[in-house]
């Protein structure tokens, strides 16, 4: 369960969603439940994936093919996840869509290639109010190679605009995530995190434009999946109203690790309504 998005509607509050730990060098991949909370109750889902997916997953292979190892005597760094492996129906290959702000095209990261651009975004004082990942860049990477050397339930992506990258996006299995014992889950439920890296892109609606764009995407991509849900701070008035522009309903607060946080839904039933 990702961090908070940064507010795609203000130009001092971005739109944010979760993580937990309370700095980024000790941020850690999961959450637990809050005391008191029972992770069996009925309106949780806590899925375990199967021993055949884990080990689809188990090889040692880079974003783009085979993995070198590391020099001798020394532990290989986590290996990250094939492009197109994962188990939101292949991100990767979803390609570009036409919104009314320009193409839009969510490219996995590279860490790389995208590391400095996306440490910068971070590191920007309204970004960091809610996503608390400003730092140094090891902080940065350690997050994203948490979730690139993962099973797959959680693809980072650059989202470029017109072949500008100016958004930095999170779309994970919220069934699959912790954020599922907080929440009556279903199954395929996706969820989506968001950063208007661009100070200039902030302040007019982009957000909610392109939260939009990308919520009818996943659901034209994703058969399966009924609902997209994301969780922004619920101080984080301009990132809230940024879902609700988008077609979101306000369903919830729902008291996490980290924050008190707006649980906004998206239905596939509503999605012409809305």
């Amino acid at each position: 369960m990702p961090p908070t998005d940064a507010s795609a509607n203000a130009g001092t509050a971005p739109v944010t969603d979760i993580r937990t730990a309370a700095s980024p060098g000790a941020r850690a991949c999961r959450i637990e439940p809050a005391a008191g909370a029972d992770a069996d109750s009925e309106d949780t889902l806590d899925l375990q994936l199967p021993d055949e997916l884990l080990a689809l997953f188990a090889d040692d292979a880079a974003v783009d093919g085979e993995r070198s190892p590391g020099p001798a005597g020394t532990a290989a760094p986590p290996a990250l996840l094939p492009i197109g492996d994962d188990l939101l129906d292949r991100v990767a290959a979803w390609g570009p869509i036409s919104t009314p702000a320009g193409v839009l095209h969510l490219v996995p990261v590279r860490i790389e290639r995208d590391l400095p651009i996306i440490y910068r975004w971070m590191n920007d004082p309204a970004v960091a109010a809610f996503w608390g990942l400003a730092g140094p860049q090891n902080a940065i990477e350690e997050h994203l190679r948490c979730q690139l050397s993962g099973d797959g339930r959680s693809i980072p992506c650059l989202g470029m605009l017109d072949g500008t990258p100016m958004s930095y996006w999170e779309i994970y299995r919220a069934d699959l995530d912790p954020l599922a014992r907080y929440y009556a889950a279903r199954p395929h439920d996706t969820g989506v995190h968001l950063l208007i890296g661009a100070v200039g892109g902030r302040g007019r609606g982009l957000g909610g434009t392109l939260l939009r764009s990308v919520a009818d995407l996943v659901l034209d991509k994703r058969p399966a999946c009924a609902r997209i849900v994301a969780e922004p701070d619920i101080r984080n008035t301009p990132s809230v109203a940024a879902f609700l522009s988008a077609g979101f309903r306000f369903s919830a607060e729902v008291d996490l690790p980290a924050k008190r946080a707006a649980l906004m839904v998206r239905d596939r039933s509503l999605r012409h309504l809305l």
